[in-house]
């Protein structure tokens, strides 16, 4: 397996649905703006996603994969289907009764993820209503990603990587044709996330199938590998989820601020969130089970080279795109919520958060692809410790930066506690000699500033003034936006080829 065409393959499924995901957010923006239902909407899809993202496809991810590619390697076919069978058993059970608890201490969770709504009765009123529909799909959505760590260790990377697609979707359908004919219309976007959990884990029913890996729930406490999942679990909710603890608690920080920071965070996060999709969740989906297989069959020397393939891979690609969405803040929010009820005190608020949220995006990736080095390893007590110190001082920032940069400063704090992160992991395994760096690094990174350096004047020349931005029209912002990123790309590989660094440079196989 080509792990380069397995990463594009993967990255252009994910671009798919982050594109599907901005269609979905121009609607949202356009149709609800940001105030008191944009507010309530994101704070209540907030828990639930966040879960998802904590335990669903952080910390199950980390601790099912690793001992499930070694189930598949050591032990045959028949155990790696019992394993999966009795994992889902007991999945399925602890999530019912977590779903239960949810909706039924709704009021709770509010209170204590968004203090500040409690001084609004219609706005906490609303957002726990909201949570109660939107709860349940942390059950759906954590079984899709049970699904996803069987089809990714099968190399099946691209539907994992399709399936948030039809969430997006069912936001888009239901945002336009549900709204209308439900009050208040933003219950609408909380029927959508209900929606797209029950068709994403329909979706990958078949392909599980396909590898006669479909799941037949059986429990059975008693079996070793589970333990180990639920062990490496433990730990790991803190070592790879780090970033998403912290938006939690900046959203605490932020209901406390005047009404729109939770919503300008939220659009800012979702620029943000097209780059670390595309190349930090690729990765680390790709990363993961080849490096668990090395490790499983002692293939120390292989260990070390995929990770610096990952590394390398992550600065080509996520420093352009960093630089780029500093330089373009503000004609991307123009151009994609620049509209209806989203006006322009919204465009400067989010530009804002955007440029903050730009300064960490190298560290947010590199997190993705560092932490497998680790879990692949099963080496669960390191990360832990460097992400309970990362949680520690970002929190810190947070202090520092909410008087002066107010909803930015919450976004800084988060970008420049990932880059700590990062830092404090490629540390650990550098030092321990699980990673070793292949020549060649230094004249690697000389040849991408110099693409960065020419990528940047383009754009910066080319891209005019914020006013002008507010001036234009909507069809003429979108031309403008895909000139400049053309122009960016463009000009970045076309630097890149002409001092030697090719993409094709970096075919690799895979175990």
């Amino acid at each position: 397996m080509n792990l380069l065409k397995a990463l594009a393959a993967t990255s252009s499924m994910t671009l798919l649905s982050r594109i599907m995901g901005f269609v979905r957010e121009v609607i949202i923006a356009g149709v609800f703006g940001a105030g008191l239902y944009t507010d309530a909407f994101f704070v209540a899809f907030k828990i639930p996603n966040l879960l998802r993202r904590l335990f669903a496809e952080g910390a199950f991810s980390q601790g099912f994969v690793p001992v499930l590619a070694e189930y598949k390697t050591r032990r045959g076919e028949e155990d790696t289907r019992v394993l999966v069978d009795h994992v889902s058993g007991l999945m399925a059970l602890v999530l019912f009764v977590v779903t239960l608890i949810g909706v039924a201490a709704a009021p709770v969770v509010i209170y204590v993820s968004a203090p500040g709504f409690s001084q609004d009765a219609v706005k906490f009123d609303l957002t726990v209503a909201l949570l109660r529909v939107t709860f349940p799909y942390i059950f759906f959505i954590s079984l899709v990603s049970l699904a996803g760590g069987i089809l990714n260790t099968y190399s099946r990377f691209s539907v994992p990587a399709f399936t948030p697609v039809l969430l997006n979707v069912s936001f888009i359908a239901c945002a336009l044709f549900l709204a209308p004919h439900v009050h208040p219309p933003v219950l609408a976007l909380a029927w959508a996330v209900f929606l797209g959990g029950v068709l994403q884990l329909l979706f990958q029913v078949p392909f599980l199938l396909q590898l006669h890996m479909l799941p037949r729930f059986k429990l059975d406490l008693a079996d070793p590998g589970v333990w180990r999942i639920l062990k490496l679990m433990g730990s790991a909710v803190f070592g790879v989820s780090i970033s998403q603890v912290s938006q939690l608690i900046n959203t605490i920080f932020a209901s406390m601020l005047v009404t729109g920071s939770v919503s300008w965070l939220y659009y800012a996060d979702r620029l943000m969130e097209f780059p670390a999709g595309m190349l930090g969740v690729a990765l680390g989906s790709i990363l993961l089970p080849s490096l668990a297989r090395h490790h499983a069959e002692n293939s120390h020397d292989e260990y070390a080279k995929l990770l610096d393939w990952g590394l390398r891979l992550t600065f080509l690609l996520t420093l352009p795109a960093a630089l780029a969405l500093a330089l373009l803040a503000a004609p991307l929010v123009a151009t994609l919520f620049y509209h209806g009820a989203f006006n322009a005190h919204d465009l400067y608020m989010t530009r804002n958060a955007v440029l903050a949220y730009s300064v960490g995006l190298l560290g947010l990736i590199l997190v993705k692809v560092l932490a497998p080095g680790f879990y692949a390893r099963q080496d669960i007590k390191t990360p832990v410790r460097i992400a309970i110190l990362t949680l520690c001082l970002t929190q810190l920032m947070n202090l520092a930066f909410i008087g002066v940069l107010k909803h930015a400063g919450l976004a800084l704090a988060i970008g420049l506690g990932s880059c700590f992160n990062a830092a404090m992991l490629f540390r650990g395994l550098k030092k321990s000699g699980v990673y070793l760096p292949q020549p060649g690094w230094t004249l690697f990174f000389a040849r991408i500033l110099l693409a960065l350096a020419v990528m940047g004047a383009l754009i910066w020349y080319a891209s005019g003034s914020v006013e002008s931005w507010l001036k234009d029209s909507m069809l003429h912002r979108a031309l403008h936006l895909l000139l400049l990123v053309v122009l960016g790309a463009s000009s970045y590989f076309a630097t890149l080829r002409l001092v030697g660094v090719r993409l094709a440079d970096f075919a690799k196989r895979g175990a």
